[in-house]
């Protein structure tokens, strides 16, 4: 089974400067993640743009969309930043022939208590069993792209309804 990984930024992917004391996005972290856990996929992942999913505009959603919607894998995953992570899946919401899974984390995955490497799993699970549609992964839980929203007060996501 082929998947197609796309990477976008967000805390999955950020990194300590320490000459600036603050946190950027960084190259993608998936690559070694992937390389550390004995996956037996067809995985290709391609790196979109690396940004802080706060700086995300309508624009950036479109260039993923594209991406998607000319990407010949049936099984997608897509790692993004959690704060607006439920508005990019929604924009892709009218992809009705793939599985997107976007997943993301709390807490970089440079970190040795980052929740990253088991989201990342979780999508790669996801990805493999679920029909066409937009959904989001995170933390054991799996939500639908059209029923979630990000509860920045405890930091975790939720179900709308």
């Amino acid at each position: 089974m082929k998947v197609h990984v796309f990477c976008v930024g967000g805390t999955i992917d950020k990194i300590y400067f320490d000459a600036k004391s603050e946190y950027e996005v960084g190259a993608p972290a998936i690559a070694k993640m992937l390389s550390q856990i004995a996956v037996n996929l067809d995985i290709e992942v391609t790196s979109l743009m690396a940004k802080d999913s706060l700086d995300m505009t309508d624009d950036d959603r479109s260039v993923i969309a594209n991406a998607v919607k000319n990407c010949d894998a049936s099984k997608i995953i897509i790692t993004h930043g959690t704060d607006t992570m439920p508005d990019t899946a929604r924009s892709l919401g009218d992809l009705t022939d793939k599985a997107v899974v976007l997943t993301g984390a709390l807490a970089p995955a440079i970190f040795r208590d980052s929740d990253a490497m088991f989201n990342v799993g979780g999508a790669l699970a996801a990805v493999q069993a679920l029909d066409s549609g937009v959904y989001i992964v995170m933390n054991g839980e799996l939500f639908d792209a059209m029923n979630v929203r990000k509860d920045v007060e405890n930091n975790c996501f939720m179900r709308l309804s």
